[in-house]
């Protein structure tokens, strides 16, 4: 009966998949090229920091940073947020950011990442990401990265920009889960929504309306202090704390909670929605 029920929410996921507003290919849900570090807000530990210059290239390897999540009036070499990566050792560290999406589509802003072996995006607001840069030509360079088999990472607003499907992204307030006209980030991890900072700011039910929703997206829930770090379509749980998983395609009993958590450690197939370890 478990074997029927599965194949049965499979055959359903398909046809929701054809209908899913950011549903997109998913023979491959993570980038074909390169890596990804989602962290849930809260402080990046040394062992987060770590993986992200190894998939860079070393502390040496060029790094931008794109603060426009912040909101601040401008971002220089003085930005505080350089400090945790200078911390850790990085020694070649670039700050990028405009909120103008006529400055983000130019050639002489966009080749700012033509170098980059890494990008990171600091906390904030996701939605001035998405209205600074989507669909422009720094958009684009941002794929290059990933294409030439860089990194990019970010966290809490970092976190969820990264996925087909922006959650929190209202410019009114971030409790609105889905918000007209702001539900589509950057796309380096397809048919996915992620959230940040579940643990702390008790957001575990948050991500059940969205996959209610839209069941064809898999909800991707981090604690603070937590990465996944995505290759292919496979991520591993680093960090101090649990990713939890909303998968609309998964048998619930009625005695189980509508997610299912990973430790550290642990690793998943984003494609096949299944444990690997």
């Amino acid at each position: 009966m478990r074997n029927i029920v599965k194949l049965t929410l499979s055959i359903i996921l398909l046809l929701l998949l054809s209908t899913t507003p950011y549903a997109q290919d998913i023979t491959l849900v993570g980038p074909e090229y390169g890596s990804l570090v989602i962290v849930g807000g809260g402080r990046v530990g040394d062992d987060i920091l770590n993986k992200f210059a190894e998939l860079t290239g070393g502390k040496d390897a060029p790094i931008v940073i794109i603060p426009t999540a912040g909101g601040g009036s401008n971002y220089d070499e003085n930005y505080r947020g350089l400090n945790m990566f200078r911390r850790a050792g990085f020694t070649n560290l670039t700050v990028v950011h405009t909120y103008d999406p006529k400055v983000a589509d130019t050639e002489e802003f966009a080749d700012k990442l033509k170098d980059a072996r890494g990008v990171w995006f600091p906390g904030g607001r996701q939605w001035r990401l998405s209205d600074a840069y989507l669909e422009t030509k720094t958009h684009k360079a941002l794929f290059d990265v990933l294409e030439r088999g860089g990194a990019i990472g970010g966290s809490s607003a970092g976190a969820s920009i990264q996925a087909t499907y922006m959650v929190r992204g209202a410019p009114e307030g971030n409790t609105i889960m889905m918000a007209k006209g702001h539900e589509k980030g950057l796309g380096f991890i397809r048919n996915v929504a992620i959230d940040q900072h579940v643990n702390t700011r008790n957001r575990f039910n948050d991500l059940v309306d969205v996959v209610n929703k839209y069941p064809g997206l898999l909800g991707i829930g981090l604690y603070e202090s937590t990465a996944i770090v995505v290759q292919g379509d496979i991520f591993e749980v680093v960090g101090t704390g649990n990713v939890a998983i909303y998968d609309k395609t998964r048998e619930v009993l009625p005695d189980e909670k509508p997610w299912f958590e990973l430790s550290p450690g642990k690793r998943y197939n984003l494609a096949e929605r299944k444990i690997i370890n």
